[in-house]
């Protein structure tokens, strides 16, 4: 039904462009094909087709309306490619109608649209608007339906639209002349939480938050900018001897600073709260709703531009995660260019130290998941022409069974592209590889890129 419902939308909705004075179609063709041989099961081939399609329509009898889609289908030529056994599928990602006000910056939009106002990102099914107020102030909101996702278990999600039936949420937001600028949302996806339903629900997936985000960039040289975001919602007690779920679902800042015109360096601090964090996202489903893990990572990178054809990057992140200990990556990157950017080229090397893995199977040793990880890379754009080759390659300490037993994991992907018209751009790629899933793996695409625009005077 719910697939049903989806393509009626999508037809309805190109059907209306008939009214349009300019139309602009986008679209992408990819055509895979790719063999696996995983131990323990027989080889396997699969050739699925995809394809993108989006179409912005403007001037729909008034010059302020104008319509905007996008969406995809794919379909198995052979065997299943995905979990659940289709061999078929679809999704309009986005339909909406979007009505431009000649003063304020105001806009309203109805349909289906993402929105991202402070708190996070959301896939809507309703309306919303926003627009500019006097002295420096902005205000944002939306009423609507989320939209639900399907897993290849929906037993597991058999009470999600019961809990979900209602989404909304706004922003208020000020910017000042001189870099500044703050924001104070907040968003309600549910109108009760699991724990006040008829029949109380172990799992909950209604949320309420609220985000505070903020950006100071008082010059070009200095930018700074984050958000934190509350769980205000009310959730049943938790289980006797566990701890109380902090109401901080999440901290998210990152700073950069430009030494003069060779040296850039830049700083990134997260912290989240899997509990809050993910009863924070748009796909609760995707995720276990009773996690209690917490997450916290800080980082930084330093980019010197050497000459003016090679550049330094150099990075390092440490992550710490309760429940599984700490882990450090640390290395660098090289890029150079070659004739005026007509050749591009990189290597980079990283080494990741973690702690052993300690809860996967009782019955395996303890091992660590260290390596080393080494690239190299190569783009070449030449007129209408345009070629690269990556390798990348990870080198454990020893044969490590969370591994599949290896200890080298590699992937090299070597493409093609040829620029027809302005309009078309036809591509091809071709990998070869061995990873923990595949011993040996190999995949084929081929990708088709176009684009062109309708007009009722003139138009192409």
């Amino acid at each position: 039904m719910k697939q049903r419902t989806n393509i009626a939308l999508f037809t309805a909705l190109v059907a209306t462009t008939g009214w349009s004075q300019e139309i602009s179609v986008q679209g992408i063709t990819i055509a895979q094909m790719w063999k696996q041989e995983t131990p323990g099961f027989d080889k396997a081939t699969y050739t699925p087709a995809t394809q993108y399609l989006g179409i912005d329509a403007t001037k729909l009898g008034i010059d302020k309306l104008s319509l905007h889609l996008f969406g995809w289908g794919r379909s198995d030529l052979g065997d299943s490619s995905v979990l659940d056994g289709t061999k078929s599928g679809g999704y309009l990602t986005y339909g909406y109608l979007q009505y431009q006000f000649d003063k304020a910056n105001a806009e309203l939009k109805a349909g289906r649209f993402a929105v991202n106002q402070g708190t996070g990102f959301e896939q809507v099914d309703g309306v919303s608007a926003r627009t500019d107020l006097r002295g420096g102030f902005t205000l944002s909101g939306f009423y609507g339906l989320p939209v639900l996702y399907r897993t290849v278990t929906p037993l597991a999600q058999a009470d999600y639209k019961f809990q979900r039936d209602v989404i909304f949420g706004s922003r208020l937001g000020w910017r000042s002349t001189k870099g500044l600028e703050l924001g104070v949302s907040y968003l309600q996806d549910g109108a009760k939480a699991a724990k006040d339903l008829a029949i109380p629900s172990a799992t909950d997936y209604s949320r309420k938050q609220l985000g505070v985000d903020l950006a100071v960039t008082p010059t070009t040289v200095f930018d700074f900018r984050g958000r934190t975001v509350f769980d205000v919602a009310s959730h049943r007690a938790p289980a006797a001897g566990t701890a109380e779920p902090s109401k901080v679902a999440e901290h998210d800042y990152t700073a950069s600073v430009k030494l003069g015109g060779a040296v850039a360096v830049s700083g990134n601090y997260v912290e989240r709260n899997f509990f809050a964090y993910f009863a924070g996202t748009n796909l609760p489903s995707l995720f276990r709703q009773d996690e209690r893990d917490l997450f916290k990572a800080t980082g930084g990178k330093v980019t010197w531009s050497a000459t003016g054809s090679i550049q330094v990057v150099a990075d390092y992140r440490r992550t710490h995660r309760e429940s599984y200990g700490d882990a450090n990556r640390a290395g660098a990157d090289v890029r150079i260019d070659f004739l005026e950017k007509t050749v591009l080229a990189g290597v980079g090397a990283h080494w990741v130290s973690v702690g052993d893995v300690k809860r996967v199977d009782p019955l395996t040793p303890y091992r660590s998941l260290s390596h080393k990880e080494a690239r190299a890379w190569v783009l070449v754009n030449k007129g209408k022409l345009s070629a690269s080759l990556d390798g990348i390659v990870q080198y454990y300490d020893s044969s490590n069974p969370y591994v599949a037993g290896l200890r080298t994991v590699y992937e090299t992907v070597g493409s093609l592209g040829y620029q027809a018209t302005a309009s078309l751009k036809v591509s091809g790629d071709l990998s070869y590889g061995s990873n923990p899933v595949s011993k040996r793996e190999t995949r084929g695409l081929l990708k088709a890129e176009y684009r062109f625009g309708l007009g009722k005077k003139g138009g192409q």
